[in-house]
């Protein structure tokens, strides 16, 4: 199995990579592929694929913020089973993670993502990929030691359109155990960086950022 970055559109593994993401995530989660262009040369977002056999067969893509020492998990596809696809993922996205922090000398702080919750919301059928089921996902994210953050989340669809996007939970993975709270401040300036590429935001989406800057810290929940 390799582990490759991918840096252009026009790298062939980009074509796979995307028409992978097609297949396995609902519309408004995937960005348009000559939008691809400047986020794949931003050298602060990291685009890996695992490479089995010549063909695409898992892809993770994550960003690390130095000025915080936290990074974000935008996406990770388990494409086939039986290759223990999650696990290499996982790995290799962590050792690159901490070689970025020892870089600024220090270990990485934690790392958030988003996370269906299926309870709340059964309608994700992930291209009939059985282990990128929500439940399935969701076990494996709180095996790796992600939390949920107390809040009410939505997100602003990458569509563009405006609308909101529901049925989902913020996660935060600390390094350190012992961590059981963020502060706000963090939440919403990360969210609001996060998220600047997208000029058309969703009210809901306004409220709660305003609500997080009010806010001293967010507790970490079980997920």
């Amino acid at each position: 199995m390799e582990y490759i970055r991918v840096t252009s559109i026009e790298d062939p593994l980009f074509a796979k990579l995307h028409s992978l993401m097609k297949e396995v995530f609902p519309p408004e989660e995937v960005l348009e592929f000559n939008l691809w262009k400047e986020p794949l040369e931003d050298p602060g977002i990291r685009v890996f694929v695992a490479v089995h056999e010549g063909e695409v067969v898992g892809v993770t893509e994550y960003r690390y913020y130095p000025d915080w020492n936290i990074a974000m998990t935008d996406f990770t596809i388990v494409g086939k089973p039986g290759l223990s696809l999650g696990r290499f993922l996982a790995n290799k996205r962590m050792q690159d993670l901490q070689s970025l922090a020892s870089e600024q000398g220090v270990e990485l702080f934690g790392m958030f993502a988003e996370i269906y919750d299926p309870y709340r919301k059964t309608d994700h059928e992930f291209g009939g990929v059985k282990i990128m089921d929500p439940f399935v996902r969701r076990e494996v994210l709180s095996h790796l030691g992600y939390k949920r953050l107390d809040i009410d989340y939505v997100h602003p669809s990458w569509e563009n359109d405006g609308e909101a996007v529901e049925g989902l939970d913020l996660c935060f993975m600390p390094t350190d155990d012992n961590t059981h709270e963020l502060p706000a401040a963090l939440i919403s300036e990360f969210l609001t960086t996060y998220y600047s590429v997208l000029e058309k935001k969703p009210e809901k989406w306004n409220k709660m950022v305003e609500h997080l800057k009010n806010r001293e810290t967010v507790a970490l929940q079980p997920l």
